[in-house]
């Protein structure tokens, strides 16, 4: 499995940043891609539970999220597939003195395989789901703030 993974510290403790990353009705907001959360199944977010959403026109389709496992203040690890990868994602908070870092990793494998697979993968997928994990811890910080004003 190939893997891409983000993070970064923010101003904020580790249940204010917990509280926001489950709030599937505000992943549009910094989820990079995500146009709409479609189904939510199970107890959200603890083990068995599934969340369907679907991306932007010139993104990744529909994408399924299983919970595999939950550790409160901790993290969460999901099952993720849709049209091209299948993989796991997992989220990790960690305390710092006076805020929080989050660790978010993607470990994924290609579902559509050839020769150049490799090559591909390593020159332009990997780096493109680093971005965009990138871009959706970066968003998720915003957010966090934004939250942290309001309160």
């Amino acid at each position: 499995m190939r893997r891409a993974s983000a993070e970064d510290s923010f101003a904020a403790s580790v249940q204010e940043a917990e509280l926001l990353w489950y709030d599937t009705d505000r992943w549009p907001g910094w989820i990079d891609g995500l146009s709409r959360v479609t189904d939510l199944e199970g107890d959200w977010p603890r083990p068995g539970a599934k969340v369907t959403w679907e991306s932007n026109p010139a993104g990744r389709g529909r994408v399924i999220e299983l919970v595999v496992s939950f550790e409160p203040r901790g993290g969460q690890t999901l099952e993720v597939e849709d049209d091209s990868i299948r993989g796991r994602q997992r989220v990790m908070f960690h305390e710092l003195d006076g805020g929080v870092r989050v660790e978010l990793a993607l470990e994924y494998e290609l579902k559509a395989r050839s020769i150049v697979t490799p090559v591909v993968d390593t020159l332009f997928i990997r780096r493109a789901m680093t971005t965009s994990l990138g871009s959706t811890v970066a968003r998720f910080g915003a957010e966090l703030a934004v939250q942290g004003a309001r309160a």
